[in-house]
């Protein structure tokens, strides 16, 4: 018998199988290439011989077309020279004091194009997660500005105070209440809880779900939905401490937070990438939680164990140090039955299963488990660097620049501090639209402003 200790958190395998298909149509497909280009070769030389000028430009033009498609099709390759698959251990993982705390990351930016029901469902299901509560912690990113969203994230927040413990109790896996009750299931996971009271207490949270999804149709009807260029930032913890005396760690829930950054019109925004690095920094001053769950606002958590599954990846001795991300599948439950462009993106997926057997998969831009260290950069520094240089590097907050070099522990008990002016005021700075200028943020810092594409350039410098 092994101790959990000894035993492996995650193993992987090749797919041998789809290995050997890849590799043998990779070598046909190759010879056939071959002999296309023999063809080509020699019938150029002919047409050169005869001096045939009418045949030449037309050739020499297929030729360099079928050149240039032949190095995509041959770096294509790589991603499918080595399929492998993981399987991960969460049972063995340290109990819940030893594992590390997460911030959740989601971004919306215009509820007119992300209805609001939606996003809230994907904060619900964050909130749900199958985590320690007091070491989970999860941020809205509202780039509207929107009243609406505000309001409805307060509803959400109302919500999941039924759903999470519900979830919890059942163990059940689809954490997103709207995934869920498009389901038939009448049982528990595994079929364990078929009695009165699961009945009871599903009907119950289903008509509780559906006054939740009216209030918030209400919210959007009486509210304007207008998305907001210019506006201050805005920070706000969401709890009812002050409606019932009881607060969120009481209640085993979750700490949720709102975050409108600073817009104007006259100042770039860097889009996505913009919203979570502000995201990046006001973090670092409520929760700093070394890893970091970045979620599209559509993008809900299909299973509340996936945080316990990083895990076992980033616990593992060997692979952490030189571990920057893992990145979960995309899937999407609301395709049409007939749909016949691979709108779930299985053959995407596949490519990244190829990737994953060499150096690992890009960035994908939602559903990943980064370290926060990883976006900072911080190793490269020195424990005596200047002071200065880490202004110009992370900017003018000496708050912030004390979290980096703590990102482990919790910079703030939220409960009794967030409040104080001092801390009001540091997030209000952190998360302005001018905080950025003339640093490193962007361009060797966070999440990458070189292009609308934050995710490929990000993952592509975390590669090199």
């Amino acid at each position: 018998m092994e101790s959990s200790a000894t035993l492996p958190l995650h193993v992987c395998h090749v797919k041998k199988t789809e290995l050997v298909i890849n590799r043998l149509h990779a070598f046909l497909h190759g010879i056939a290439l071959l002999s296309l280009f023999y063809y080509r070769i020699t019938s150029l030389a002919d047409i050169i011989r005869n001096r045939d000028n009418t045949l030449l430009l037309p050739h020499v033009l297929i030729l360099i077309s079928e050149l240039i498609l032949s190095f995509i099709w041959l770096l294509s390759q790589a991603a499918k020279w080595k399929p492998v698959a993981r399987k991960t251990y969460p049972e063995r993982l340290p109990g819940d004091e030893k594992l590390p705390s997460i911030d959740v990351f989601i971004c919306t930016a215009d509820p007119n194009k992300e209805p609001c029901v939606k996003v809230m469902n994907t904060v619900i299901s964050a909130l749900a997660l199958d985590y320690p509560p007091h070491k989970l912690h999860v941020y809205l990113s509202d780039d509207g500005g929107s009243v609406a969203t505000f309001r409805a994230i307060k509803q959400a927040w109302k919500f999941s105070k039924l759903w999470v413990p519900f979830c919890k109790k059942y163990k059940v896996k689809i954490a997103c209440p709207e995934a869920y009750f498009l389901t038939d299931d009448e049982s528990g996971p595994d079929g364990k809880f078929q009695s009165n009271e699961f009945i009871v207490e599903k009907k119950e949270i289903e008509t509780r779900y559906a006054e939740f999804k009216e209030i918030v149709a209400k919210i959007i009807a009486d509210t304007s939905i207008s998305v907001s260029k210019d506006h201050p930032p805005m920070i706000e913890v969401i709890d009812d401490a002050n409606d019932d005396g009881i607060d969120s760690n009481q209640r085993e829930i979750p700490l949720l937070v709102y975050v409108a950054r600073e817009k104007r019109p006259s100042h770039p925004h860097h889009f996505k990438a913009g919203a979570l690095n502000v995201l990046l920094r006001v973090s670092a001053m409520i929760s700093n939680s070394p890893y970091i769950l970045v979620l599209d606002c559509d993008m809900y958590c299909n299973d509340p164990s996936s945080a316990r599954q990083a895990m076992c990846f980033h616990f593992d001795h060997e692979l952490s140090p030189k571990l920057g991300f893992v990145q979960f599948p995309q899937k999407f439950y609301n395709i049409n039955e007939t749909d016949i462009n691979d709108g779930q993106q299985r053959s995407v997926w596949s490519k990244w299963e190829g990737l994953d057997g060499i150096m690992g998969p890009i960035l994908s831009g939602t559903c990943f488990y980064i370290k926060r260290e990883a976006l900072c950069g911080t190793q490269k520094f020195r424990e005596d660097v200047d002071f200065i240089k880490l202004k110009k590097c992370f900017g003018s907050s000496n708050e912030f620049i004390k979290s980096i070099s703590i990102y482990h522990k919790r910079n703030y008990q939220i409960e009794h501090k967030f409040r104080e002016n001092k801390v009001e005021e540091e997030l209000q700075l952190l998360a302005s639209c001018s905080y950025d200028d003339d640093t490193k943020w962007g361009k060797e810092v966070g999440f990458r402003y070189i292009s609308v594409v934050e995710d490929y350039f990000t993952g592509f410098n975390l590669h090199c």
